[in-house]
């Protein structure tokens, strides 16, 4: 196997770890705005509850910058045409998210219910709206995207903003955001006491049960499916296009690899046993545990994802034999080479900083403090 063969893999490996950290601490911020007007029934119940995600939720955004650079960098290909397809999908995540930073700073403004109400609503929508857009873009991948290229690689998206909410996509969706709401349910957990810890702790053992049952579903639904293999194409490390190999479909081949490679299974094994380790541990009141065990969850559900696929990043329903794999959207060897040499210093770096910024900041949120801090949320 040459380099450039192994800085392709490579960065596939790291674009997961990039996507389950995106998951894990965004995905914990969005799910204490999803659930917001359930643990909090309260003005200050809510403030609470906002605090104690207040000293981290700009910082986890950084995830965000990092996914998206990633795929820019390491799979151009990819990039360009994800966010050309889907243009009206990365709006409606444009706007939403917009709406996160304004509730944030806008709802204490004013003493006002009905304006704190109406920012409380639009942490909810920017909370669960774009968790819900994160898993049906999995599951898009599985069904295959409306694309195709011309001779000159300009590629055209043939499908409608409808065509993206299909049944499948809609499943991984609620999937991503029942996951989302136990990460946030365990944190208020870790943040809050008494009725909010409660409702918090209610919420998270429903989420994970909810979430093991719909990630069960969804692989009985792929196992259906059908799949595409590389029936032919240039080989790993050669410089090539999508128009320069052969693709087939057939039912069941999504299941290809883990049927191919026994140990693969492992990984929704590893999904399963996060989402039972988080219902147990927030059922004994071990709100950190379960914290740990839902970011393990999210690693499973999303490495289960990306082995099913490999070497398919961005399948094409519209013409199979032009899906963008591992092999073909890639950067240059020189440009992945260049790039793992900073991510080996960054992410690391950003890891620490993020663990140094929980450790220093850990603690329950006292209802009384945030009473009398006019600086908090």
């Amino acid at each position: 196997m040459d380099m450039y063969t192994v800085f392709q893999i490579v960065w596939w490996i790291l674009l997961g770890v990039l996507l389950s950290g995106l998951a894990v601490m965004v995905g914990m911020d969005m799910g204490v705005g999803t659930i917001l007007r359930y643990v909090g029934r309260s003005d200050l119940e809510r403030r609470v509850a906002l605090n104690i995600i207040g000293p981290h939720w700009e910082g986890n955004q950084v995830w965000f910058v990092l996914g998206g650079g990633a795929v820019f960098a390491a799979f151009p290909l990819i990039y360009a045409t994800a966010f050309s397809g889907f243009y009206v999908v990365m709006l409606l995540l444009l706007w939403s998210m917009i709406l996160r930073p304004l509730g944030f700073e806008y709802r204490s403004k004013l003493p006002s219910a009905r304006w704190r109400g109406m920012w409380d609503w639009a942490l909810f929508i920017s909370g669960l709206v774009p968790m819900v857009v994160f898993g049906a873009a999995f599951g898009n991948l599985f069904e295959g995207v409306p694309f195709q290229f011309s001779w000159n690689l300009t590629s055209t998206y043939t499908g409608s903003f409808l065509a993206l909410l299909n049944p499948f996509a809609i499943l991984c969706g609620l999937l991503s955001a029942s996951l989302s709401v136990f990460m946030g349910s365990v944190t208020v957990m870790n943040g809050a006491e008494g009725v909010i810890y409660e409702r918090g702790r209610k919420l998270a053992r429903f989420s994970a049960v909810l979430a093991a049952v719909l990630f069960a579903v969804g692989g009985f639904w792929v196992k259906g499916m059908q799949g595409y293999v590389l029936t032919s194409s240039p080989g790993a490390g050669v410089p090539q296009t999508p128009l320069q190999q052969v693709v087939t479909l057939i039912d069941g081949a999504w299941f290809g690899n883990l049927h191919t490679h026994a140990w693969l299974w492992l990984l929704p094994a590893l999904g399963f046993a996060g989402m039972l380790f988080g219902l147990l541990a927030a059922n004994a009141r071990r709100s950190h545990l379960a914290w740990w065990s839902g970011a393990m969850a999210w690693v499973g559900v999303i490495a289960t994802a990306g082995a099913a696929l490999f070497p398919f990043m961005l399948p094409s329903s519209s013409e199979p034999a032009q899906s963008l794999t591992v092999w073909n959207s890639s950067s240059s060897e020189l440009t992945l080479t260049w790039m793992f040499g900073f991510a080996v210093v960054f992410v690391p770096l950003i890891v620490w900083y993020t663990s140094w910024a929980f450790y220093v900041m850990r603690g329950k949120v006292k209802a009384e403090h945030v009473a009398a801090d006019e600086h908090s949320y």
